[in-house]
Formats: C-alpha cells, structure tokens, sequence
C-alpha cells in the first residue's frame, strides 16, 4: 500500500515548523522580554537593563557567525605560527657564531665541556633535524627546550618573567587609552582653540621623544626627586617585611615611572587619530541631524559621534598589544624591572637559541591574539559589523 503524499506533507510541514520555531525561540525571547519590559523601561532604565543589553549582544555574537570566524582564525594561526617559527629559526641559525663560540672564550671552559654542551643540545646536527626535533617537542610535550644560558627549562624562566611583563603592559595600556581618547575628544571639540593648540603640542613632544630618551630623562629626575620616586627595581628592598596591602602599594609606587615611559609615545599617538576621527564624524550629515533636532551637545558628541568614532582606535588595539612588549624591552633595561625584556635581551646577546626562539614565538602569539580580540571588540562594540568581510 503507498504512502499518502498529503499526509507526508502534512507532517514535513509540522516538523518544519517545529524547526524552525525552535531556531527563532532566542530572537521570540528576546522580543517578548522587550515588549513586557516597554512599558516599565519608560518608568525605570537603570544599570540592570544595560546588563542584559550587553548579554543580548553577547549570546547573539556567540550564536552568529563569530564562532565560525574564531575557528578559520585558529587555524590561519596555527599555519602562520608554523611557518613563522620556521623563518625565526632560519634566521637564528644563520647568525654569525653560536652560544658554544661564545663560551668556549672563557679559559675555564675545557674542550670536552664543549662536546658534552654539543652533544648534549643536539648542535652538531643539521639544522633542519634541530628544527624539527624542537618542533616535535613543542607539538607533543610543549617543551621549548631548555636555556643554554641558564641551563633551565626555558618554560619556567618565561612564566617567571611573564606576569611583570604583561603588569605593566597592561598598565600602559590602560593609562594610555584613558588619557588618549578623552584627550583627542577635547581636542576635537575646541578645534583650533587654545586647549587644542597645547594638546597638539603635547602630541608633537610626546611623539618626538624615544622611549630611551623618555626613560632616561625620568630616571634623571628620580635621582634628583630621590627618595620620592624609585630609581630602578620593581619591589623595595623591605618588600619581605611589608603587609599584603603595603606589598601591593609599593609595587605600584615602582610602576609609576615605567609606565609613564612606556605610554607617553602610545598616547600621544592616540590621541592624535582620535582627534581627526572624531572631528570627521562631527562633519556627517546624521551629526548635524541630531543638533538640529535640539539633542544636549553631550549626547551628540558622547553617545553618536564616539561610537562611530572609536572603532578604528579598536582596530589599533591588537597592534598595541603586541608592540607592548618591544617597548617593554627598553623601559625594562633602563629601569632594572624583573620582566622578559632583559631576559630575551640577554638571550640574543649570548644566542640561547631556544630562549630566543620560544620569545620570538610568544610575539607572534600576542599579536595573533591582539589582533583577533580587536575584531570581537569591534563586532561587540558594532553588531552591524561583518566578520566575514574582516577575513
């Protein structure tokens, strides 16, 4: 006996319908939750509301196509990383001499120490076997090989280091983008006054100045300021003694002058795209729709301008991020911090090739990283954004 087609139909059509209701139930959710909420959002607005404002705009960026851009992301990055950790030990290995040619000038050092220390790191290998043991070992184990200099896992002299680093990275971070953005806006809403002319000026001078030259003069006037402001060191030589409280206000009293060192260059650079980015879009025509219709200059500038305004500073924020850390290498030699910069320093300057290789691969991991949480910002910050056009 044949099937019936219509009631086939029938139940295709429920089962489509059931589908297709439970792929719409967020978006229906949300609708309702809208509606139920519209007449008491005109009574109460408040901190609570903007909360599931942002959960909204998460749970849609998490079920988009953001998940799927974040998996291609992953894997161009596992190819780029592949590839650039090929070209770093390329360029490693034909670097004149070799950390053996180093030590093997101190007297003290015997031949047969020498063959034990090449024997012992595989150097008397072809660098193409170098290359892929250290490969296999980072794959399998995550073993980045050990220091030739500190005759250690490189591993635990990177994680030793890393939280200073990325202290006071992140710390510059945050000081130079909450004196940049504020500073370029005031610019740019007293264009061509007095307020903006000296914030220009300061621009030049902070852009002027090395981070080396920064450093130095901030070390001068620590000396003279002595015992005001700390020299060098990022913890006092009491740090044992101190509370947990007073542990943490010294250390903070250290980071005053590395930090200042570190983002007088970013800030002034960022204030100086954020200055032109906004006084272009104070010139949009939705700009002066909204004047004209009577909107508080505040809301004008704060809340319709800025938003268009802010998202190729976010763009920036990968770049940032990842340049951080070369100039983390300047302020942490000039100002005796404990952080990767004087380590991956001392590392080149002796050719630990393992060491080296393991922080030329950490940059190219940050910026990877830096770059891919500028895109989620910007598509958090605009949900209008395609992240497919952005690959």
């Amino acid at each position: 006996m044949g099937a019936d087609p219509i009631g086939q139909l029938s139940i295709d059509g429920t089962l489509a319908l059931l589908i297709s209701d439970l792929i719409s139930f967020p978006s229906q959710l949300n609708h309702s939750q809208t509606e139920r909420g519209t007449d008491n959002s005109m009574q109460a607005s408040g901190p609570g509301d903007r909360w599931v404002q942002v959960g909204r705009r998460l749970w849609a960026i998490a079920t988009g196509d953001t998940t799927e851009y974040i998996i291609k992301r992953i894997f161009q990055a596992l190819v780029t990383l592949l590839l650039a950790s090929a070209l770093c030990f390329a360029i490693v290995d034909l670097a004149p001499g070799s950390y053996l040619d180093t030590i093997a000038q101190n007297p003290r050092i015997s031949a047969k120490t020498l063959a034990e220390y090449t024997t012992r790191f595989g150097l008397d290998r072809p660098p193409i076997e170098q290359y892929w043991r250290w490969l296999s070992q980072v794959v399998t184990e995550g073993n980045f090989g050990t220091s030739f200099a500190y005759q250690r896992s490189v591993v635990s002299l990177l994680l030793e280091r890393i939280p200073a680093t990325l202290y006071m990275a992140l710390l510059s971070l945050v000081a130079t983008w909450a004196i940049g953005i504020p500073l370029g806006i005031l610019a740019a809403v007293n264009q061509n006054r007095w307020v903006d002319r000296i914030l220009q000026v300061v621009s030049y001078l902070g852009q002027g100045f090395p981070s080396f030259i920064t450093a130095l003069l901030l070390l001068f006037v620590a000396q003279n300021l002595s015992p005001l402001l700390p020299v060098g060191g990022m913890t006092s030589l009491n740090f044992s003694e101190l509370s947990p409280i007073e542990k943490v206000l010294d250390i903070g009293w250290h980071s005053i002058l590395p930090t200042i060192a570190l983002s007088i260059t970013g800030f002034a650079g960022l204030q100086r795209l954020m200055r032109g980015q906004v006084l272009d879009v104070l010139r949009q025509d939705y700009i002066r729709t909204a004047r004209a219709k009577g909107l508080p200059e505040n809301r004008v500038i704060y809340v319709h301008a800025l938003r268009n305004a802010i998202n190729p500073m976010i763009t920036l924020l990968g770049f940032e991020f990842a340049s951080l850390l070369g100039g983390a290498f300047i302020t942490e030699f000039f100002f005796n911090w404990p952080g990767l910069g004087r380590l991956i320093l001392q590392a080149v300057q002796v050719q630990d090739l393992y060491l080296t290789m393991a922080s030329l691969m950490m940059g190219a991991v940050m910026l990877i990283v830096g770059n891919l949480l500028a895109d989620l910002l910007l598509k958090f910050v605009d949900p209008r954004i395609d992240l497919k056009s952005m690959e």
